[in-house]
């Protein structure tokens, strides 16, 4: 929840590649309070049945940037199986590495203002991502 001295993030994941939220992804929370700061590790959570993460700790005041770390390896590694039958007609995750995840973690760097709710949603697959300003 923001408020007028601090911004609030929240965020989930779908699975582009089988068309599904991405269940048990962690994610890590860090903030800082400008360009020249360091890191302050907030914590984490995971994604829900609905690939949501609702409980993302809240963000200190002075916060100006955020980074999200998504951990897709093992969310990768837990559902290859899954996904093989799902892509039975997709090309096989042969260029993707061991675990089937040519990314293994999604690092994602924002700007805030206090105020602001951003809620940052993350379009997965095993070759590729892309991440959004949503509402």
């Amino acid at each position: 929840m923001s408020t007028e001295t601090t911004a609030s993030v929240s965020t989930h994941i779908l699975d582009t590649s089988v068309g599904r939220p991405a269940e048990g992804v962690a994610i890590s929370l860090s903030a800082r309070g400008g360009p020249d700061a360091r890191w302050q590790p907030l914590g984490g959570s995971a994604t829900d049945a609905d690939g949501r993460c609702k409980d993302l700790p809240a963000l200190p005041e002075g916060t100006t940037h955020v980074r999200l770390d998504f951990e897709t390896e093992a969310y990768f590694l837990k559902s290859k199986n899954q996904q093989a039958e799902a892509q039975q007609d997709a090309p096989a995750n042969r260029d993707s590495g061991a675990t089937g995840a040519f990314f293994p973690e999604v690092a994602i760097t924002f700007a805030v203002t206090p105020g602001e709710h951003y809620h940052v949603p993350l379009l997965l697959n095993p070759f590729g991502y892309s991440v959004y300003r949503g509402s």
